[in-house]
């Protein structure tokens, strides 16, 4: 059993990923705000290292205002495929802004555009709103470079805890649990 559960866990994101599995790196992350009220929705993780799991967004949407106020997050990835789910617990920053320049100048141009376009968990008047809205970014940046917008960066869940189920007849599932400390992570099993 591996005691580095960053690399266990990106094995497996590797496995979904030979599988075929659609969208392999989807999670639902859930967030929670001053108001205590909890909120979940599927994201994309971008990149893995051992510092955690790295997500972008816009920095005005719902998700984002939440982690503001409330810096701490759950994620949790599911694959029916291999019977596996893994869950992460824990702090969430935001990456650094070469790290966020890097990412975004990777990105589509659409997905450029769209970034400037769409004012993320606002509400719109129609859907043609945020259509012009696209029209008259892809103007504005005719025959250049998409910038990253200044309201647009990246967050790293920086896991404390990390749980891998893993499903077994009789719902004797397996589910081990990684606990970080100070000089690594602690290893236990769970009951399922």
């Amino acid at each position: 059993m591996s005691h580095k559960p960053i690399q266990r866990f990106k094995n497996l994101l590797i496995q979904a990923e030979k599988l075929g599995i659609e969208l392999p790196n989807a999670f639902a992350l859930a967030t929670s705000g001053d108001n205590q009220k909890n909120t979940v929705r599927m994201v994309l993780l971008k990149n893995t290292d051992e510092h955690g799991l790295v997500f972008y967004t816009n920095l005005q949407s719902r998700k984002a205002r939440q982690i503001t106020e409330h810096p701490h997050a759950s994620a949790c990835f599911w694959w029916p495929q291999l019977k596996r789910q893994v869950r992460f617990e824990g702090r969430v920053e935001l990456v650094c802004e070469q790290e966020a320049d890097a990412y975004f100048a990777s990105r589509s141009r659409g997905s450029q555009i769209a970034a400037w376009a769409s004012p993320q968990s606002s509400e719109l008047a129609s859907r043609q709103q945020l259509l012009d809205a696209v029209a008259a970014m892809t103007e504005k940046f005719k025959d250049q470079r998409v910038p990253r917008p200044p309201y647009w960066s990246g967050y790293r869940l920086r896991p404390d805890r990390i749980e891998f189920w893993k499903e077994q007849p009789d719902r004797l599932h397996e589910r081990d649990v990684y606990t970080r400390q100070t000089d690594g992570w602690k290893f236990a099993l769970l009951a399922p």
